[in-house]
């Protein structure tokens, strides 16, 4: 059977932030490749309710829940949803991937930011993640998949990146953790480190100004910024089944930026 032709029992992956940006284009690009799709948003629910249609179009079943996912209080009834989403949609007990995506950006110096900046992303980007993941894991099939996303600022440094860059830098290590512990699974987890992206993170910088775009692609092998198809697809990828012996790993997807 080829990567794009769908199986009997499709797979199921639950995207966090699946309504906008590289979310969306990874649960869009997992539905070419036959896969159906859970996905998270925040507030915009009429921009999620379009993703989900775009993603039937293309034949895949899907459905969007409303997570906040720095409110780890929530966890428990948002897990109940997903339950009952699966139960209701797909006649499943489980899901096969998990892809944590969701996150907020902030542009400040370290002198400048705040306890409350730093908060609100170590609640998104590390605590949310750490216990989603925990939360979820009875709801994940054995031999499933989880990949959480970091940034190419964990590797290379820019001014202003101090806090968000050092929340990434946490989920690596944890994702290097949890590769060994759910190993006895048969779960596989890595991480994916877009570099620049030309999406509205952090206001659409890279996307809408002109000079960011020419600096990014200035420092850039490949030359030029990214853009959310080099992403998705690749993240879609690498939740294949052909990928099955890739765990605990760190894989920038960044053009080369800053070699």
């Amino acid at each position: 059977m080829s990567a794009t032709t769908p199986s009997a029992t499709p797979k199921i992956a639950l995207v966090t932030g699946g309504s906008r940006g590289l979310g969306r284009n990874t649960a869009v690009s997992l539905a070419r490749r036959g896969v159906d799709a859970i996905l998270t948003y925040h507030s915009n629910r009429a921009e999620a309710e379009a993703a989900v249609e775009e993603i039937r179009a293309l034949g895949r079943k899907a459905v969007a829940l409303r997570l906040d996912a720095g409110d780890t209080a929530a966890f428990g009834g948002f897990a109940g949803q997903v339950r009952d989403a699966l139960r209701g949609q797909w006649g499943r007990e489980q899901f096969d991937h998990l892809v944590n995506n969701a996150g907020t950006g902030l542009q400040a110096g370290f002198a400048e930011t705040t306890e409350a900046d730093f908060d609100a992303l170590y609640r998104v980007h590390l605590k949310g993640v750490f216990f989603l993941t925990q939360r979820l894991l009875p709801l994940l099939r054995d031999g499933g998949r989880i990949v959480n996303v970091s940034s190419g600022l964990a590797r290379f440094s820019l001014p202003g990146s101090s806090a968000y860059a050092a929340m990434k830098g946490a989920v690596e290590v944890l994702t290097r953790y949890l590769a060994k512990e759910l190993a006895p699974r048969g779960i596989a987890v890595n991480t994916v480190a877009p570099g620049a992206i030309e999406t509205d993170f952090r206001g659409g910088a890279v996307r809408d100004n002109p000079e960011v775009n020419r600096t990014v692609a200035a420092v850039t092998a490949l030359g030029r910024a990214g853009v959310p198809d080099d992403i998705g697809p690749m993240i879609a990828l690498l939740l294949d089944d052909a990928n099955r012996w890739v765990t605990g790993q760190r894989i920038e997807v960044s053009g080369g930026m800053f070699l």
